[in-house]
């Protein structure tokens, strides 16, 4: 169902303030992520399925997201059928943030080595590097991954409450589409119920 979005009112604001909100979560999620993957790609070895797939779902989210907020204001927006993918895409964060954090909630990162002084890309493609030092096999185990210094682990445990503060804003905004889908439907009066039942 299509609408003009000056009529939305605080229910049409509320949308456009989760979207950009859900966008800039997002961008974090995957610069933090990608920035992981492309460092343990230099000490040639695979990333581990746990960033993989939390970097996909975020560059298709934020796909999504962008478009959905295109055509919010071109008034083309199908607000139930995104109200049902931002669900789909809760399901996904919340699968995301599970995979994230199994391994967290016991990690004291202040107990690990603290090598915030020296650059990341350094980190990663130094010989010295706990990753080549420590790691045998060609797939990095994403525990190993995490407990490695003080700096991955905080900015793991960020990607993971970011995850978790997606699962909030789809949960949030799958209920203003189908909310807002039914107050346009309901105002719209030829489009409702007893029209069906007079055909």
């Amino acid at each position: 169902m299509r609408f003009q979005a000056p009529q939305l009112g605080a229910m049409g604001v509320t949308f456009g303030v989760t979207r950009a909100s859900q966008f800039a979560s997002l961008i974090a999620v995957i610069g933090l992520t990608a920035n992981f993957i492309s460092g343990i790609a230099t000490t040639e070895h695979d990333a581990p399925p746990e960033l993989i797939g939390t970097l996909t779902v975020s560059v298709t989210s934020v796909v999504y997201v962008v478009i959905t907020y295109i055509l919010y204001y071109d008034n083309m927006l199908p607000l139930l059928f995104s109200g049902i993918l931002d669900g789909l895409l809760l399901i996904a964060s919340i699968v995301v943030a599970s995979l994230v954090g199994k391994p967290l909630p016991p990690l004291d990162c202040g107990a690990l080595p603290s090598l915030s002084d020296t650059p990341s890309t350094t980190l990663f493609s130094s010989s010295a590097h706990p990753i080549r030092a420590s790691v045998i096999t060609k797939t990095l185990s994403y525990s190993t991954f995490v407990a490695l210094d003080q700096p991955t682990c905080y900015e793991i445990k960020a990607v993971w409450g970011l995850s978790i503060a997606l699962c909030v804003l789809f949960a949030f905004s799958a209920l203003v589409c189908v909310g807002l889908w039914h107050r346009l439907r309901r105002e719209s009066g030829g489009s409702t119920a007893p029209k069906d039942i007079e055909g």
